[in-house]
Formats: C-alpha cells, sequence, structure tokens
C-alpha cells in the first residue's frame, strides 16, 4: 500500500491513510493548505473522516482550523500531552526535562474531539509513543503494512535522519526540537520496530529504511 503524500513547496507532508469508511489524514500542513488537502483527497476518491495530528508544532497543525471548518463532523486527534499546546499551555510536567520548547507553537481554535495515548489505535494505526521534537509526540504504526509515519522523528530531505541532531542538509525541524536526549531513544525505539518504510513530516518516502536509520541514530548519538 503505497501511502498517499500531500506536500507544500516540497518541504512538509501530509499523509492520507485509506480506511473502509474514507480517510485518515495525518497532519495538516502550513497554514493555507487545506484546500491542497481537499483536492487531493477528492482526487484519491475518499472523504477524510479523521485528521491525526502527530504533534503541535504549526507546520502540522497549521491548517487544522481551515479543515474542521470545512469538514463538519471531522474527528480531530492528538496526543493528551500535546493537547495542551493547541490551547498555549506551554507548561512542562513533572519529572520532565527542562530543556527549552523549540519551534512554533501557535494554537489552535480547534478542540480535540479526543485524545489519545500511545498503545492506542486509530483504524488500522496504531499510536507509537515518540517523545523528544515535542512532549507529546507521537509516530503512527500501519499494522496492515508496517508503514511508520514517523512525524518528525526522522526526517529525509537530503537523507535519513533523526531530530536528534541538526543534519546540514535540512537542520530545521532539529532545531525545533524539545530535547535531543529524549528524541534520540525516541529515535532507537521507532528503529526497533523494523518498518517497512518510514513516511516522515519532511522529506519522501523510504523503504526498506533500517540501515540508513541506523546511520542516522549513530551520526546523532
Amino acid at each position: 500500500m503505497t501511502p498517499l503524500r500531500i506536500t507544500r513547496f516540497r518541504f512538509v507532508n501530509a499523509w492520507l491513510v485509506r480506511e473502509d469508511d474514507g480517510f485518515t489524514l495525518i497532519d495538516t500542513m502550513l497554514p493555507r493548505s487545506g484546500r491542497t488537502i481537499l483536492r487531493a483527497a477528492e482526487q484519491a476518491g475518499a472523504p477524510i473522516r479523521q485528521i491525526v495530528l502527530t504533534h503541535a508544532h504549526g507546520d502540522h497543525i497549521g491548517s487544522v482550523d481551515e479543515l474542521a471548518a470545512a469538514l463538519p463532523g471531522v474527528e480531530v486527534l492528538i496526543s493528551t500531552r500535546d493537547a495542551r499546546f493547541l490551547q498555549r499551555d506551554m507548561s512542562l510536567d513533572p519529572g520532565e526535562p527542562t530543556d527549552k520548547l523549540r519551534g512554533g507553537y501557535p494554537g489552535a481554535r480547534t478542540r480535540p474531539t479526543r485524545t489519545f495515548e500511545p498503545g492506542e489505535r486509530i483504524g488500522s494505526l496504531e499510536v507509537i509513543s515518540a517523545p523528544g521534537h515535542t512532549p507529546g509526540h507521537v509516530a503512527l504504526l500501519d499494522t496492515r503494512d508496517r508503514t511508520l509515519y514517523t512525524g518528525d522523528a526522522y526526517s529525509t530531505l537530503g537523507g535519513v535522519a533523526t531530530t536528534a541532531k541538526a543534519p546540514w542538509r535540512f537542520p530545521l525541524a532539529a532545531m525545533s526540537t524539545w530535547s535531543r536526549a529524549v528524541e534520540l531513544d525516541s529515535a532507537r525505539r521507532l528503529r526497533a520496530l523494523d518498518p517497512a518504510r518510514i513516511a516522515p513530516g519532511h522529506g519522501p518516502v523510504v523503504e526498506q529504511p533500517a540501515a540508513a536509520m541506523d546511520r542516522a541514530i549513530a551520526k546523532a548519538a
């Protein structure tokens, strides 16, 4: 099953995951991306039933308000931890690293229809804990074909990299990482899942990514 990629400026991605009743949309890209996303779903021949946000940075939630307005009844889901950022609550929890929150957290008018925790299932997608880039960042594993939607735990622009360390070819995602130590641990745990392919927030799909993920982790360690 080929992941359906939607991209703005070849820089930031959203993904359409087909289910029996329509699409799950993973992330909403930058502001004013709604029309592009809706057109892609229409061309692919199914409605968007739910929107799942990997984390609360502005380049991933940028069009959630636009899409929620255009799709009455659509579900909007985000991790319980990152849901607070949608309301501009920037507090850290006891026990979380005190590293500075980096990247843009613009918040949103839209409130999630529900939040989720790691281990839950959203259709065919298993929620995988992947904090570090943000405190509540998650990845999503398609249990049918083992596609791993990594959000910003990995990027593939200019090569596979974790966001624990800024690669010179595409440093922007790593520059927005909250805790590099936590992120590197998440990168290792995602690698241990042995995904068939990775579909990141930034960059193209990479098939059979194990060796590239190993190299990325080694460079960031």
